[in-house]
């Protein structure tokens, strides 16, 4: 580009321009860092309404498990009877009668059903890890796209403005009859459809400042400052490190070894169920007219579980089957972190040499030929579409090197997700492991760069 902007000032462009170029961005924007996201994610905490919904609901867990009960509530009895004239003498009987009852805490069915419920507090709890989690890789997402947003605006005023100075100069051709009317249509039309990208383009950065007000909770229309993209960051290979990080720290999987503990303590108490359950209890006698006590009785009570004992077999294979159901949905989980981690760090190695290349010979060669189509058209040597063609290569070079830096970071968050870093710094030393698959070799090539 600088050498298209000696042509221009040549033809008394410079000036107008001011000296930007397409490749550079500004510098006071703010940079994507981990320090910004941990800051913007403790206005997460507090704000964001599905976490605080987490949030609630394990504090609900918590209380319920707190509420499981040792001991059952007793229960009393109070009641009169009335004799005929041929039945026994109430003086003696006592016709005033009252009783207590306690079911006895055996067979550790409180026990059970307290780790039943502690399980489910431990569910909850990785659930609401998880959401904070997902919502660190979906604010580093909305960053990125804001941040993308701004770099296309940027392109995008700076293609306006370089056409502006085109239009300018065919229109002063044409008016000097050295240049054709098709010329002048043909960047009025380019001039035409810019101008409403650049609007669309500013429509859509509102929509990234929306969505990040959203995710933290703020008014709708509270502003943002221009955003920057964090620097290119190293291929991270796909290595055994990694996996077994991955496999230690995946939410989801926490989640569902929660779900299996719960299932197994639900399913040990089912079968404590089987059991017969006991109660203790005392009953006394008096008489109304003088409250004397006639009698006293003790008793212990029990259920007779096995008239039912094959729906009580049937309720527990219920609950293994759940277990069992359970651990194959783990197997399957672990399976499928396995394959998204793949995924994950191919696109970040694709999305790295993308940018390489971009940035590198492809925007280099690009700037070269944008120069030389200016510099012909300027003699005579060259056509305005041509000119207009090359112009589109740099846009594009430029555009694609961006896109491919997002699409960089937004598969590292993914990767925080995975792993439980809390930073793009500690991924750094994963990028350094070696990978298990040989057609990795070229991509372990890129992370030592």
């Amino acid at each position: 580009m600088k050498r298209l902007l000696s042509i221009l000032s040549a033809c008394g462009w410079a000036l107008a321009l001011g000296g930007q170029t397409w490749a550079v961005e500004t510098n006071s924007a703010v940079p994507i860092t981990s320090e910004l996201v941990n800051r913007l994610l403790g206005e997460v905490r507090t704000n964001n309404p599905s976490l605080r919904s987490a949030d609630a609901t394990l504090r609900a867990a918590r209380l319920n498990a707190s509420a499981v009960r040792i001991w059952d509530d007793p229960m009393v009895g109070f009641g009169g009877s009335i004799y005929s004239s041929r039945s026994f003498n109430p003086s003696e009987e006592g016709n005033l009668a009252y009783s207590v009852e306690q079911r006895l805490p055996l067979w550790g069915k409180p026990r059970l059903a307290k780790a039943v419920a502690e399980a489910d507090v431990g569910e909850k709890l990785a659930q609401a890890d998880s959401r904070l989690r997902e919502l660190r890789r979906d604010l580093i997402a909305a960053l990125t796209d804001a941040a993308l947003a701004e770099r296309l605006l940027e392109l995008a005023e700076q293609d306006l403005s370089w056409l502006e100075l085109i239009s300018h100069s065919v229109e002063q051709r044409y008016r000097n009859g050295s240049a054709a009317l098709a010329d002048t249509l043909q960047v009025q039309n380019e001039l035409a459809q810019r101008g409403n990208m650049l609007r669309a383009d500013r429509q859509h950065l509102a929509h990234y400042h929306l969505a990040l007000n959203r995710l933290l909770n703020r008014p709708v229309g509270a502003s943002w400052p221009a955003l920057r993209m964090p620097s290119v960051a190293p291929s991270v290979p796909y290595s055994a490190k990694l996996i077994a990080l991955a496999l230690a720290e995946e939410p989801r999987l926490k989640v569902q070894d929660w779900q299996i503990r719960q299932a197994a303590a639900t399913a040990e108490a089912t079968r404590k169920n089987r059991l017969p359950d006991f109660s203790l209890g005392a009953e006394g006698r008096q008489f109304s007219d003088d409250g004397g006590f006639r009698s006293g009785m003790f008793t212990l009570r029990m259920s007779f579980p096995w008239f039912n004992r094959d729906k009580y077999r049937q309720d527990y294979q219920r609950d293994l089957a759940r277990k069992q159901a359970a651990e194959f949905q783990r197997e399957d989980l672990v399976q499928s972190v396995r394959e998204e981690i793949h995924h994950v760090t191919v696109e970040i190695d694709n999305a790295h040499r993308e940018i390489l290349l971009y940035t590198g010979e492809i925007g280099v060669r690009a700037d070269q030929a944008l120069s030389s189509r200016v510099a012909d058209w300027e003699t005579g040597r060259g056509m305005l579409r041509e000119v207009l063609e090359a112009r589109r290569m740099l846009l594009e070079a430029n555009t694609m090197a961006a896109r491919a830096q997002a699409e960089q970071t937004r598969m590292m968050a993914d990767l925080l997700l995975f792993t439980g870093l809390d930073s793009f710094e500690a991924l750094v030393p994963l990028s350094q492991e070696a990978p298990l698959f040989s057609h990795d070799d070229e991509h372990a090539e890129h992370a030592h760069e």
